[in-house]
């Protein structure tokens, strides 16, 4: 019975984690677009009509001379060429359409699968909020790339950070689900790994989001373009300028010397206990699957802490920003299959 529910469901599997590789390349794009600073460059939205560039020389202007009437052409490009216009507005038209395009691979096999009676009950409800949530992101970036046409020469970093916690929460749902119908059966013999490692493991996930809610904050401030040195900040551990701004917790979210030391404190907190549960797990009888899955777990901290690190150091270059971005995504990749791994020995819900 588990073997035919598992064939039966693969092709399921394997359709979301294509999905969950489109948000990813996703991810990349939006870091792009954000360090290009060409997220203001499309300041109409149109989800369908929308999928149309500008095809001759009347239309470009147009897009043009609509951008010139926000603050982000007026206080910082002004003088602008067309040529230059359109480096930021191909960038910011890829993002959008790759976000159409992650809505059509999504929606085009759920109804294959539905009429040909491919989903089990349990498994609907979960792919119908996962279309929902697509559509809620489509919207919520709008509202983000909104909040920099009035006052601002940017966007909102809390509708920044909000909209890029939404795209790892919608990635971390379908890449959840994409394992639970993969990988039903439990290890046998492995209850005493399950026991011991089950509870930390269930918090690296959350220490990543949290971390990767503190890069939004970064992203949005452009927080990453000073104190481009490491450990140190200014030559001290805290910055002088951490408390600079009243009330005292704002500085959390709008000084930036705040916003990067603690992202800095986060990631190198996350990492650490990353280190410790890995090391500790060495000494733990667990099964095959698990050890793999705890080094790839600790691979992908160390790459992501040597990205964030040469990231900052080099004053935030497209291609290290982007990398850095993508390898936030997979270390909280590696951190749910290993969770998984341990859960699913404790809970044998398919669903």
């Amino acid at each position: 019975m588990i073997s035919d529910t598992r064939k039966q469901d693969r092709p399921i599997a394997i359709w979301l984690l294509i999905c969950c590789a489109m948000i990813m390349i996703m991810a990349v794009i939006g870091a792009i677009t954000r360090l290009t600073e060409s997220g203001l460059s499309i300041m109409v939205w149109e989800p369908f009509k929308g999928i149309i560039p500008p095809m001759n020389t009347d239309d470009w202007l147009r897009l043009f001379d609509i951008y010139k009437q926000i603050p982000e052409y007026q206080q910082e490009n002004i003088g602008m060429s067309l040529e230059e216009f359109k480096s930021i507005f191909w960038w910011e038209f890829i993002h959008r359409l790759w976000g159409r395009a992650i809505g059509v691979v999504f929606l085009i096999p759920f109804v294959w699968f539905l009429i040909k009676g491919r989903i089990q009950k349990p498994l609907m409800p979960h792919l119908i909020f996962m279309f929902i949530l697509g559509g809620l992101q489509g919207g919520l970036g709008w509202y983000m790339v909104a909040s920099g046409f009035a006052d601002r020469t940017d966007v909102s970093q809390y509708r920044l950070t909000a909209h890029l916690l939404m795209a790892f929460a919608i990635y971390g749902y379908l890449f959840w689900i994409a394992l639970r119908l993969l990988f039903p059966v439990p290890s046998r013999n492995s209850a005493f790994t399950s026991a011991k490692l089950h509870f930390p493991l269930m918090y690296i996930p959350l220490l990543i989001t949290i971390t990767i809610a503190s890069g939004g904050l970064v992203a949005g401030l452009n927080a990453g373009m000073i104190y481009n040195t490491f450990p140190l900040m200014e030559g001290q551990i805290i910055p002088p300028s951490y408390h600079d701004i009243q009330p005292w917790y704002m500085n959390t979210f709008e000084n930036v010397a705040a916003v990067q030391f603690n992202h800095r404190v986060l990631a190198v907190s996350t990492f650490l206990v990353t280190l410790i549960i890995w090391f500790w797990s060495l000494f733990l009888s667990r099964p095959s699957p698990l050890t793999k899955a705890l080094h790839l777990l600790m691979l992908a901290a160390v790459l992501q802490v040597s990205l964030g690190i040469s990231t900052l150091l080099l004053v935030v270059p497209v291609h290290l920003g982007a990398l850095h971005q993508a390898g936030g995504l997979l270390y909280l990749t590696a951190s749910l299959y290993a969770f998984y791994l341990v859960h699913r020995d404790k809970n044998l819900s398919l669903y």
